[in-house]
């Protein structure tokens, strides 16, 4: 028991900051959700005809929840529970991986393993610390709902859903972890099988059956494949059903089983699934820094160009059917003027998937500064710079493939909606806005970029946490600012939210300028200050 403890009080120790971080945020969101609701819909007629529109657009229920009436809870729920189960599962397969995979990769394990404790007794502290993140996540999320006077059986479930939903991803995580031969492969296994997910319960919902007076949705039966469903199908703040709840919680605990069984099953260092040989002789493209870089990035680029081509299609084969809706809908019709700045629905749809976009972007190139960090915590950027090739250089390289990266993510949503216009017959007109807002959300995304630099200049163990939250929060004020009626200046803290966009025929640069010279300003100052520090192993 005591070697037990010492486990998870050092995996609590190394942690604390960043669970800290992603409970305390998801309890914040909830919280500030429940009040933008409260002053954006506080009707009831507001939300009846937000929620006819929604039964009505299978848009809006691809990217909310599970509509379940007009109360102010059940209404906030539909609004933001795959956010912020979202958030408990990001944090939970972050924590399985790094404590498992991660520790065998920067050889803790090994000296673990060669202690009484051997391997078993780390992974069952991994476990532990996980479920209690999930309870703090949980319990921080229920006292969001409590504090604003809601009910407390709706509360205590509410947030018992995000948790268990989290509960799942930390068995997925670990699994990951067994499954994968690098931390690397682990977390790309265990967030694709999070967005997958996500996006079937999405899909679930929009193909379900709605009730007669277009509150209310059954989901169909592809919601119930998905641990995001399950925790919607609970419908806290009206049915307040406990035993969906149940379903992520059960599937999370056999997956930690599974993985703890697999645990004992391999070699310290294997996995189940043998990394990709590579070819005998380097091509021609690794014999310079820049073909290392996109060499060892492709492949996290390739997948957030599918996702921004994905995303490009959708924004404009479904702005006609918005159209159509938001003309009926006041309630829908308003809210994308006020994201698109008074311009057409259209224009406002096009935005709104766009704003989507600049988070994609974002993440790529954040994801390809994080790697320059993991390839100085694993040691192998020490070879590299031991050869000509320079700090700065070194950096510099990153930061042009991140750049890159940013670039064909919004090129790919372009041609994207340039296919979704040929497919619906509309009018080519519209690519305008598709340019000048894609055009927009590359600078917005690069501030991100510049951002994460400079924290893997000068707080380089804190480079992953502090750039994937700095994404979320970005995402949460551009995403869902304009949805919860935020003061602008509030908004307008997220790169994404002042790119600019068209307002008629009319180009809105808004916030262009500030966006390039912080681009500028960032890019310069973490090339600079890369000059005078040394490498930092470890983290």
């Amino acid at each position: 028991m005591t070697r037990f403890l010492a486990l998870l009080g050092q995996r609590i120790r190394r942690d604390w900051v960043q669970v800290l971080l992603w409970a305390v945020g998801t309890g914040l969101l909830a919280y500030a959700s429940y009040v933008g609701v409260a002053d954006a819909y506080g009707t009831e007629q507001d939300r009846t005809s937000l929620l006819a529109a929604a039964l009505a657009n299978p848009v809006i229920l691809l990217f909310r929840g599970l509509p379940s009436g007009t109360g102010q809870g059940a209404f906030m729920v539909f609004l933001i529970f795959p956010w912020l189960a979202m958030l408990a599962a990001f944090m939970s397969t972050f924590l399985a991986v790094r404590h498992t995979r991660g520790d065998e990769e920067s050889g803790r394990a090994e000296l673990i393993a060669a202690t009484p404790a051997s391997r078993t007794l780390p992974f069952v502290a991994t476990a532990t610390h996980g479920v209690l993140a999930n309870l703090l996540l949980g319990a921080l999320t229920a006292g969001a709902f409590l504090a604003v006077g809601l009910d407390v059986e709706g509360a205590v479930l509410a947030g018992a859903a995000v948790g268990a939903v989290g509960m799942t991803f930390l068995g997925v995580g670990l699994l990951a972890a067994q499954l994968m031969r690098t931390s690397r492969g682990a977390n790309a296994l265990a967030v694709w099988t999070l967005v997958i997910t996500f996006v079937l319960s999405g899909i679930g919902n929009a193909i379900g059956t709605p009730s007669d007076d277009l509150t209310r949705m059954e989901s169909s039966w592809l919601t119930w494949l998905s641990p995001f469903g399950w925790g919607e199908n609970t419908r806290a703040f009206d049915e307040n059903l406990w035993w969906p709840a149940a379903l992520p919680l059960g599937v999370g605990v056999v997956l930690i089983a599974v993985s703890a069984a697999l645990v004992s099953a391999r070699d310290l260092g294997g996995s189940f699934i043998a990394e990709r040989q590579a070819r005998a002789d380097a091509s021609a493209a690794l014999s310079t820094p820049s073909g290392l870089v996109w060499r060892l990035t492709r492949g996290a680029v390739v997948g957030w160009v599918v996702g921004g081509l994905i995303v490009g299609i959708l924004s404009t084969s479904l702005a006609s059917i918005v159209q159509e809706v938001g003309a009926s809908n006041p309630a829908v019709e308003n809210i994308l003027r006020q994201i698109s700045g008074e311009g057409s629905i259209e224009q406002g749809t096009v935005t709104t998937f766009f704003t989507m976009l600049g988070v994609l972007a974002a993440c790529a190139a954040v994801q390809v500064v994080c790697r320059a960090r993991q390839e100085e915590a694993h040691g192998t950027a020490e070879p590299l710079l031991a050869a000509p090739v320079g700090r700065v250089r070194w950096l510099a390289d990153y930061l042009v493939i991140a750049l890159l990266a940013i670039v064909l993510v919004v090129a790919a949503a372009v041609g994207g909606a340039a296919i979704g216009i040929a497919s619906q017959d509309g009018d080519m007109d519209l690519m305008r806005t598709v340019v000048v807002v894609g055009a927009g959300q590359v600078a917005g995304a690069s501030v991100f970029l510049v951002v994460t630099a400079l924290a893997f200049v000068l707080v380089p163990r804190l480079t992953i946490p502090l750039g994937w939250t700095l994404v979320l929060l970005g995402m949460m004020l551009g995403l869902f600012g304009p949805l919860f009626l935020f003061p602008d200046w509030l908004v307008q803290l997220s790169p994404i939210a002042v790119t600019p966009t068209m307002v008629g025929d009319e180009v809105d640069l808004r916030g262009l300028w500030w966006l390039l010279l912080a681009t500028g300003v960032g890019a310069a100052a973490s090339l600079a200050l890369m000059r005078r520090r040394e490498l930092e192993a470890g983290g």
